[in-house]
């Protein structure tokens, strides 16, 4: 039968009867025919025409087929789509608005040196999970490499943290949003809320599709937005605003005062920079909906570099020339957007309407913050479920790869943001919300290097070559034990903070909001061992096979060669240029 055939529309008939006249040219019957034809014969069926309505009904019905790891996830994401998560991904409120309260507890030095370094971390991280991504393009991303190259008890805590992270951020985001609003009127929060709950449950509607859509509209918006801000930082350091009184500027603030609080503050910033990334490691878990892996990711990957160095520590360090440490605002309540430095910046500037329009900007920075979150979690959710780590239910995916019983839940958490309307209890409950995962970016950082180590460790002991590998990390294994020595640093770091807090005396409550995360991910850990009984594997029983996509498998080009390690040094400079 010539002609591409949906496996969909393809029957096969018993051999007991014939069909003398449908079955003599023409290999095609009619859905609801009752004729049979002889046994092995296959026919292609006209396709039923679906109405719209019908259409949508059928689209929420199980997926017929799954992927080899398991999944009925779709690969929809286009190469536009990763580079925009990548780049995107952790520009949000957490340099936006959380760098305010950064430069007021740290100083502008704290900021500038801090920002930089968690930066590092985080280049040497993310190429890591590019490396394993390609290698290895499973849904749960990182979760699912725990569970094979460290342990599957640790993998079970820190899936689990992981998704609470970003479960609980969804509604405290859907309240940011509200909050944000209140730059321009008083209108009764919940109806910010509902609009905004809505447009993100509208938007998980188109599946995975609408997720990547969406991101890189607002996330060419936040690049754009930030760009921007550099260029006008710029001018009004030099003086070249009319309305600004104070003139040119050059390093009068940064050089008053470069640190504060000595070094406590400077630990603090280091833990605000570091949460400021959280989301960076999206892409890697968007591998598995990506069209091609093999091409899209390691481009991605490569944008982390940029991201860093122009729009944390190039726009932190314009912020720390135009914003003094000690305004006022800056010590406000974090949630408020009127305490974001890049807003105090053109504010003081004198520059009339641009407020509003970065005022926007960070609403825009919030939804998308807010998309990702009911992205990650969920798909995090439906991985744990695959793996029989949370209820069999969770696993269903319907005809469109969405995730659906898991997306569902995600979703419906979102109403506990209208607890803001409980003003006497919503922080309360809020912050103590986010200290059950409050810790989890180290966690899950740290387990990514851990992950690339072993598996560096493991392809060496099994006698494996890395130039069968589609993507190589240029930092190599010392790069992953930077990275993972960086987020044990954040750890103790958040530790003594935790203990100590800027400006505050030690206390229970405090201690237990900052480092409650790490109770949970140990007793998870334990509660796993003592219930399955698993036992860390030797390098040599690593399974480094199953769902592996070798370079062979995933290069588009069949003449090209892979990699060695005399071309390792130009690699490096071509990654980082």
């Amino acid at each position: 039968m010539s002609g591409s055939v949906n496996e969909n529309q393809i029957e096969k008939y018993p051999s007991n009867t014939i069909t003398p006249e449908d079955t003599k040219d023409e290999k095609k019957l009619p859905l609801d025919s009752p004729t049979t034809a002889p046994q092995g014969e296959l026919y292609e069926l006209e396709p039923k025409k679906e109405g719209f309505f019908e259409s949508i009904i059928n689209d929420f019905k199980p997926a017929t087929t799954t992927r080899g790891d398991g999944a009925a996830l779709k690969r929809s994401l286009k190469g536009r789509h990763m580079q925009m998560i990548a780049i995107g991904g952790a520009i949000g409120t957490g340099l936006f608005v959380g760098s305010g309260s950064s430069l007021a507890n740290g100083g502008p030095a704290s900021v500038i040196i801090d920002y930089t370094l968690i930066g590092i971390m985080m280049y040497f991280t993310v190429y890591a999970l590019g490396e394993l991504a390609v290698a290895y393009p499973l849904a749960g991303g990182f979760y699912t490499y725990c569970m094979r190259f460290i342990d599957p008890g640790w993998g079970f805590a820190c899936g689990w943290n992981y998704f609470l992270n970003y479960f609980v951020t969804f509604p405290l985001e859907l309240t940011t949003c509200a909050i944000t609003f209140k730059y321009w009127t008083e209108i009764n929060s919940a109806v910010w809320i509902s609009i905004f709950l809505f447009l993100i449950i509208f938007i998980n509607l188109f599946g995975v599709k609408g997720y990547g859509e969406v991101e890189f509209i607002l996330s060419t918006i936040k690049v754009i937005a930030t760009t921007g801000f550099i260029i006008l930082a710029i001018i009004i350091n030099c003086g070249g605003v009319p309305t600004d009184h104070r003139g040119y500027i050059g390093g009068k603030i940064i050089s008053h005062q470069p640190f504060r609080h000595g070094f406590k503050g400077f630990c603090s910033v280091f833990t605000t920079a570091a949460f400021s990334f959280s989301g960076t490691e999206a892409v890697g878990l968007a591998a598995a909906e990506a069209e091609n892996p093999r091409k899209s990711l390691p481009h991605a990957t490569r944008q982390v570099f940029w991201r860093i160095a122009i729009f944390y520590v190039v726009g932190l360090l314009m912020i720390s020339l135009l914003v003094s440490p000690d305004d006022s605002d800056l010590m406000n309540n974090s949630s408020n957007t009127s305490v974001s430095p890049f807003v105090l910046a053109i504010r003081e500037a004198g520059i009339k309407g641009l407020p509003s329009v970065f005022n926007a900007v960070i609403i825009i920075s919030v939804i998308s913050v807010a998309n990702s979150c009911t992205y990650i979690a969920s798909r995090t959710l439906h991985a744990l479920a695959l793996n029989k780590n949370a209820p069999s239910f969770l696993t269903y995916t319907d005809r469109l790869g969405r995730p659906l019983m898991a997306m569902i839940l995600v979703l419906a958490f979102g109403f506990i943001a209208y607890i803001n309307e409980a003003k006497n209890k919503s922080t309360t409950v809020f912050n103590w919300l986010l200290a059950v995962s409050g810790l989890s970016s180290f966690f899950s950082w740290g387990s990514i290097n851990l992950c690339h180590i072993i598996f560096r460790l493991a392809m060496k002991k099994q006698g494996r070559s890395l130039d069968t590998l589609g993507f190589v990390s240029p930092m190599g294994i010392w790069g992953s034990c930077i990275g993972l020595g960086f987020n044990i640093l954040c750890l103790i770091a958040q530790f003594y903070v935790s203990l100590f807090p800027v400006g505050g005396k030690p206390n229970a409550a405090g201690f237990f909001q900052g480092y409650l995360a790490a109770i949970v991910v140990v007793v998870f850990f334990i509660g796993y061992k003592i219930y399955d009984r698993t036992y860390i594997r030797s390098l040599a029983d690593i399974d480094l096979d199953t769902g592996l996509h070798t370079f062979e498998d995933l290069s588009d080009n069949n003449n090209e060669k892979p990699r060695n390690a005399k071309g390792r040094i130009k690699q490096v400079l071509k990654n980082v240029c």
